[in-house]
């Protein structure tokens, strides 16, 4: 050690050069050799001892200047011990046996990590950060966006972050350059609407008219139920229920021609004349790279997403759509739905000409990290939409403040309040979020392979504060269930145009999302170019920083508890509920079709039953094991994190069918489309397959007995029966 070298390297040098003087003296022939033997076999002492008096006398005083000297080393040496505490310390450590490392992080106790949260994120700093972050307009790739892109970099920086961006180069459609979409609805004027619907299918076409309430599934049957001929309609719907995207696919499906979407007054106290806007693409990401990411000008062949819709598609305001739907003719509105007293009939023409145009823009994602001490490479992420399609208030402003004033308190527990988070947490701020989630997709899409493995779960903090929301992966229920103080939330399903859903089914991160607010009315100026501070503070009685802070300590200790925590607080007993519940659903339909054996049922059944008993025996391992080895924990910790991710069907292409989750996803490979395929087969409908059926049935019974597997840890702790 560096205390003890000079010590060692004095007293040698000291034993050599009296060796070697001693040697020289006595007639040897180096170092050792006074212990050496001459040719004839006798020992140089004792031919010594044979020689004159004068001689031993030489001798005799040779050995005592020897001792002398040997003396005075020996006592300087133990003097130089007794007063040399830097040395003295250095040895000790060589002496005693040192405790084994087990690499862990000391745990400060959770309730002053959560006091220490509260004090530091405050609703009088994001205020500030209110302002800072506020733009008129900042659609994604502009040099508004950019700028707010780069303050946010500082930012980070300022707080001593790792940091980096992610450039992307994606396409968006956007409104006409020059004038606008139009309708006209048979020989009224025109109408040209400023808002419009990224990734319409451009084209002008004549229809007749059809109202479709708010254009689901269920609308389109009961109008099916009427006998009503939907071919080539001009369906006129309501906002509200489900995404744009999903209405235009809905409507493609019945043959429609076109859609026009509008905010009905009895949903949105908007003003009459203010104009949406918003994309169909069905799904997430830039639907021209599918399936992978956008960087450096990809060339590829041509691909389109299979989500892209083939119909025009355009917003109009309330007071267009009230101009025609006075005006429809034919039957009357089917039971309990809402609206005027018509749905349309032949002869109610409306042209539509959508003239979008593509165009490729440069965006930038940028990151901060908080580097755990123990798992650095495993962590949670954290991120907010920058863009927005006019101010944005509450889509993005709000979400980007409580970002960088989490990070800064985060940063700050860690360098001042003796906080040692034991996994990282990534600050992000996503671009081009209002064109469906496509700079979050993209960052997916890029690192797929590592980020299933690395990434144990993700918040999102888009629109925090503008209604009463909340969707998560079943794992994370009880965690979201703590940190309300024990009270139930009302859990939603995630919808697919929240930034937290490709997380989950597209790459099998546990995620979740949530609202605040004041009110029991959410706000409704999302996706208008009148989303401003003043709104917001209407619609939440000015209580926006308080709102956005108690959001901000929401999303905070759910991430701090992650990162805290031996084990990641993941209860894999709620998806075994989730998982029953299914599987009950599609056994009792089963047996209700004749075209499909009954036996089927016990293949699904056994795969659930593995689920179960793997989920069981982890809580038994975690009971048993060390908590205190950090090896031990990160085993555990893997098989947890792999729960979601095997959960994605392995048998589908994500450029084909992104969203692979098999419980939470969409497509034929899900639990969900097995029950409604086993409905259209006992109804004969022309399109149901049995054929197919037990192939998909297979291939997700399959998928979930994977999961179970990788679950039960070692290839010898598996338990397949089927």
């Amino acid at each position: 050690e560096k205390g003890t070298e000079p010590h060692y390297l004095i007293n040698y040098q000291v034993e050599m050069k009296l060796s070697s003087e001693v040697d020289e003296e006595v007639g040897g022939n180096g170092v050792g050799d006074h212990l050496s033997h001459n040719s004839n076999g006798k020992p140089y002492m004792v031919q010594k001892l044979k020689r004159t008096p004068k001689s031993l006398c030489f001798m005799a005083a040779v050995t005592l200047l020897i001792f002398i000297i040997g003396f005075l080393v020996g006592y300087t040496a133990h003097r130089r011990k007794e007063t040399s505490p830097v040395c003295s310390a250095s040895v000790l450590p060589f002496e005693r046996a040192v405790a084994p490392e087990t690499g862990a992080a000391p745990l400060m106790d959770w309730d002053k990590v959560k006091s220490l949260l509260n004090q530091r994120l405050t609703a009088a700093k994001i205020e500030t950060a209110f302002s800072e972050f506020s733009k008129p307009s900042h659609r994604a790739g502009s040099p508004e966006d950019d700028y707010l892109g780069n303050k946010v970099l500082q930012r980070f920086k300022d707080y001593g972050m790792n940091t980096w961006n992610d450039e992307h180069f994606v396409k968006v459609q956007d409104p006409p350059a020059s004038g606008s979409n139009r309708i006209i609805y048979k020989n009224d004027p025109e109408e040209r609407p400023k808002g419009f619907l990224s990734y319409s299918g451009n084209g002008s076409v004549k229809g007749a008219a059809l109202y479709a309430c708010y254009g689901q599934e269920s609308d389109f049957r009961l109008l099916r139920d009427k006998n009503i001929n939907m071919n080539g309609r001009v369906m006129l719907v309501r906002a509200g229920k489900i995404s744009f995207a999903e209405k235009v696919a809905n409507a493609a499906k019945v043959n429609a021609s076109a859609v026009l979407i509008y905010p009905d007054p009895a949903d949105y106290s908007i003003g009459e004349t203010t104009d949406l806007y918003g994309h169909v693409h069905l799904g997430s990401g830039d639907p021209y790279t599918p399936g992978f990411p956008s960087f450096n000008h990809t060339q590829f062949p041509p691909v389109e997403s299979s989500g892209l819709p083939k119909i025009p598609a355009q917003t109009i305001t309330s007071a267009m759509a009230t101009k025609i739907l006075w005006k429809l003719g034919g039957q009357s509105l089917p039971e309990g739905w809402e609206g005027f007293h018509k749905l349309g009939n032949e002869n109610d023409t409306i042209s539509v000409e959508v003239n979008n145009f593509l165009t490729e823009k440069k965006i930038n994602n940028v990151f901060g990290v908080v580097k755990g001490l123990v798992d650095a490479d495993r962590y949670v992420v954290i991120g907010a939409q920058r863009d927005a399609w006019g101010p944005g208030f509450a889509a993005s402003t709000v979400g980007t403040s409580v970002l960088v004033e989490l990070a800064r308190s985060v940063s700050d527990m860690v360098e001042h309040d003796g906080f040692k988070p034991r996994r990282s947490i990534v600050f992000a701020s996503w671009s081009a979020g209002e064109y469906g989630s496509v700079g979050a997709t993209e960052w997916l899409e890029g690192y797929l392979s590592s980020l299933g493995m690395k990434a144990f779960s993700y918040i999102n903090l888009d629109g925090i504060v503008t209604g009463t929301h909340l969707a998560a992966s079943p794992l994370m229920h009880t965690l979201i269930e703590k940190a309300l103080n024990e009270v139930n939330p009302d859990l939603e399903p995630m919808q697919m145009d929240n930034t937290a859903y490709p997380f989950l089914a597209f790459s099998g991160i546990p995620s979740m999302s949530f609202r605040f607010t004041s009110g029991r009315s959410s706000y409704q100026y999302l996706g208008t170019l009148l989303d401003t501070q003043e709104k917001l503070n209407a619609a939440t009685s000015s209580q926006v920083p308080q709102l956005a802070a108690a959001a901000g300590r929401f999303a905070g200790s759910i991430a701090l508890r992650l990162v805290h925590d031996h084990l990641l607080q993941m209860n894999l007993r709620k998806y075994d509920k989730v998982i029953r519940f299914n599987v009950a659903k599609i056994n009792a339909k089963i047996k209700a079709v004749q075209r499909v054996s009954r036996a089927l049922s016990s293949w699904l059944i056994s795969a659930s039953g593995s689920y179960g008993r793997a989920s069981r025996s982890l809580e038994t391992d975690v009971q048993n094991s060390n908590l205190d080895d950090i090896e031990t924990c990160r085993i555990i910790n893997d098989r947890i994190m792999s729960v979601e991710r095997n959960f994605l069907s392995p048998y589908i292409s994500p450029r084909e069918i992104p969203f692979r989750h098999i419980l939470m996803g969409t497509g034929s490979h899900t639990l969900q489309a097995l029950s409604n395929h086993l409905d259209a087969l006992k109804a004969d409908n022309p399109e149901a397959d049995a054929d197919l059926f037990r192939h998909q049935f297979a291939l997700a019974t399959w998928t979930l007995q994977g999961c179970a597997n990788s679950l039960a840890g070692d290839i010898w702790s598996l338990d397949n029966e089927i």
